[in-house]
C-alpha cells in the first residue's frame, strides 16, 4: 500500500464530515495544513463557519433517537467493526498524523495508530457494560433502581498534539453510550480526525453520529460550546481556553468534560535506579517532542542523585537524533508550527537570565532549519516560583531542581496549580507509596512515566480539569444517571398523603 496518499485529492470534497458527507466550509476562510518538517503546505481547506457548526449539530440530533435505541449489543458490534477497519488502514493513519503533526513515524505507529485500535476495541466491549445500581425496595414499599441513559448531542474540541488519539478519547466513549457527536479538531491537524470518521462510516456507524467540523476556535469552536442543541461539551486544551470553555458552557447549563494543562513532577529520590530514572526523564520530557500535558517537565531530585542525574540527562539528550518523521533512525521530530516553536525558543531564552541551560536551548541549523525543530534542552538553577518551573512550555525542554528530605520533594511536586500527572522514583514499596498517596494528580506512576492503557481513567486535578477520559470511567460523563421508582403496594392513599391532606372523614 502508498502510505504516502495525495492529501488534497483525499479531501478534495472539503474538510467538514457533516451527515456523513464531505463538505466545504461555509466560513470564506482558508487555512493550509503545513508539514512542520518542512514548512511547506500539504493541503489547503475552507475553515468551517457557525452555519457548518449548526448543520453538525442538526445532523447528530437527527442521528440521535437511532442510536441511543439501539441495543449495547449493536453499538458493540458496529464498534469491534469500527476497530477492525482502522487496523486494516494502520499505514494510512500513521502517515497522516506524522504528516501534519511532524512526530517521527516509529511514534505514530508504535504509539498513537495502535492506542486508538485498542481505544475502540475497548469501548466496543464497554459498550455492553452500562451499568445501573441493581433493584431493590429502599424505601419498603417501592422498587426502584437505576437507568443510565445517553445525554444527547456532544460538542467536543480536540488538541493538535494527539489528533487522532485525542478524536477517539473523545468520539468513543460518547458513541458507546449512545450519544452522537460534533468534534473540532485543531484546525493545524484535521486530517485524521476526519479520516476516523470515515472509517466509522466505513464500518457502519451510521450517519450523523459522527461529524466532524474544522474550523476555528473563535468561532466554529465557541459556536459548537454554546449551541443550546449541545447537550454536552468535552473540551482538552490550555487552561487559559478551558476557563473560556466553562464559561459558554456554562450560559446554557449543560454537562462539562475539562482536560487541560499539566505541569508534571518528576520525583527522584536518593534511593532509585539512576538509569532507570535518567532514560525515563529523557523519555518522557521529549515524548512527541515535549508536546504532551503529562511530558516530564519538572524533575525533583534528591541532592545525592542530582549531579549525577544532570550529567546522565545531557549526555542521553544529546544523543537524540533529530531529523526527517519518515527515517527510521529519527528519535524526535519537529514542534508542530513554526509559531509553537518560537514560543518554546521563548521560554527558553527567557529563563537564561535566571538559570542555566546545560544543553540545547536552540534550533538546529542546516537542512533542519527550514523545519520547527528545536533541540532537546536540560536547564538547572531555576527558582521554584520561575516562569521556566511554573509554567507549561509544551515542547523538549526539561527542569531539574534538587531536594534533601522527603516532605519537601513531595511538597515541591505539590507546588503548582496543575495536577494531572506525576512520577515517583524509589526502590522503597513505602516510600513510594507515600508519593502516590501525597502528590496530587489525577495519575502518578512508579518507577515510569508516560504509560497509558485503555481500562485506565486520565484526568485531573485543580487547574488541569475534571472527569476523565478512557477506561469505564468516562462513562461518568457521558451518561445520565435517572432513578425510577415503582409503587409495590397498589393502595391509593399513601401514608405520606397525611402532609398534604388532613385527615378527615369527607377526604377523597
Amino acid at each position: 500500500m502508498n502510505q504516502r496518499f495525495d492529501v488534497t485529492e483525499r479531501f478534495a470534497p472539503g474538510a467538514q464530515f457533516i451527515g456523513g458527507a464531505l463538505r466545504p466550509g461555509g466560513s470564506g476562510r482558508t487555512f493550509e495544513v503545513v508539514d512542520p518538517a518542512t514548512g511547506e503546505p500539504v493541503h489547503r481547506y475552507e475553515l468551517a463557519g457557525t452555519r457548518d457548526v449548526d448543520a453538525a449539530v442538526a445532523a447528530a440530533g437527527r442521528a440521535f433517537p437511532e442510536w441511543a435505541g439501539a441495543t449495547p449489543g449493536e453499538r458493540s458490534d458496529a464498534l469491534h467493526r469500527f476497530a477492525a477497519v482502522l487496523a486494516e488502514r494502520a499505514g494510512e493513519f500513521a502517515y497522516a498524523e506524522s504528516l501534519q503533526c511532524g512526530k517521527p513515524l516509529r511514534l505514530s505507529t508504535e504509539f498513537d495508530v495502535p492506542g486508538t485500535v485498542d481505544n475502540t476495541a475497548f469501548f466496543a466491549g464497554a459498550a455492553r457494560h452500562l451499568e445501573g445500581k441493581a433493584a431493590g425496595e429502599y424505601s419498603g414499599d417501592h422498587t426502584s433502581y437505576v437507568r443510565r441513559e445517553p445525554i444527547g448531542v456532544v460538542g467536543s474540541i480536540a488538541p493538535w498534539n494527539y489528533p487522532l488519539q485525542m478524536a477517539a478519547w473523545k468520539v468513543l466513549p460518547a458513541v458507546a453510550a449512545g450519544n452522537t457527536i460534533v468534534l473540532k479538531p485543531a484546525e493545524l491537524t484535521p486530517l485524521t480526525s476526519l479520516m476516523f470518521a470515515q472509517a466509522a462510516q466505513e464500518a457502519g456507524i451510521p450517519d450523523g453520529v459522527i461529524n466532524v467540523v474544522s474550523g476555528a476556535g473563535r468561532d466554529a469552536g465557541e459556536h459548537l460550546v454554546a449551541h443550546p442543541d449541545v447537550a454536552m461539551t468535552s473540551f482538552t486544551g490550555s487552561t487559559g481556553v478551558g476557563k473560556r470553555v466553562a464559561e459558554l458552557a456554562t450560559a446554557t447549563v449543560k454537562r462539562l468534560h475539562l482536560e487541560l494543562g499539566g505541569k508534571a513532577p518528576f520525583v527522584v529520590f536518593d534511593d532509585a535506579d539512576l538509569e532507570a530514572a535518567v532514560h525515563g526523564a529523557v523519555a518522557g520530557a521529549l515524548i512527541n517532542s515535549g508536546q504532551d500535558c503529562t511530558a516530564a517537565t519538572r524533575a525533583y531530585v534528591q541532592r545525592p542523585l542530582f549531579d549525577a542525574f544532570v550529567a546522565g540527562v545531557a549526555d542521553l539528550m544529546a544523543a537524540v537524533r533529530l531529523g526527517d518523521p519518515f527515517d527510521p533512525a529519527t528519535d524526535l521530530g519537529p514542534l508542530v508550527s513554526h509559531a509553537q516553536r518560537d514560543r518554546v525558543a521563548g521560554f527558553v531564552d527567557r529563563a537564561r537570565s535566571y538559570a542555566t541551560v546545560v544543553t540545547g536551548g536552540d534550533a538546529p541549523q542546516g537542512e533542519l532549519a527550514k523545519g520547527a525543530y528545536y533541540r532537546p534542552t536540560l536547564i538547572t538553577g531555576a527558582p521554584q516560583d520561575s516562569e521556566i518551573v511554573r509554567s507549561e512550555v509544551f515542547g523538549p525542554v526539561l527542569v531539574v531542581l534538587p531536594f534533601d528530605g522527603d516532605d519537601e520533594g513531595i511538597a515541591l511536586a505539590n507546588d503548582t496549580p496543575y495536577g494531572l500527572a506525576a512520577s515517583a522514583w524509589s526502590r522503597d514499596v513505602y516510600r513510594a507509596g507515600r508519593a502516590t498517596r501525597e502528590i496530587k494528580a489525577g495519575c502518578v506512576w512508579v518507577n515510569d512515566h508516560i504509560p497509558i492503557i485503555s481500562e485506565m481513567p486520565h484526568g485531573g486535578y485543580r487547574a488541569s480539569g475534571f472527569g476523565k477520559d478512557m477506561s469505564a470511567y468516562s462513562f461518568e460523563e457521558y451518561t445520565q444517571v435517572k432513578h425510577v421508582m415503582y409503587d409495590n403496594t397498589a393502595v391509593a392513599r399513601k401514608d405520606w398523603h397525611r402532609t398534604v391532606f388532613a385527615d378527615r372523614a369527607d377526604r377523597g
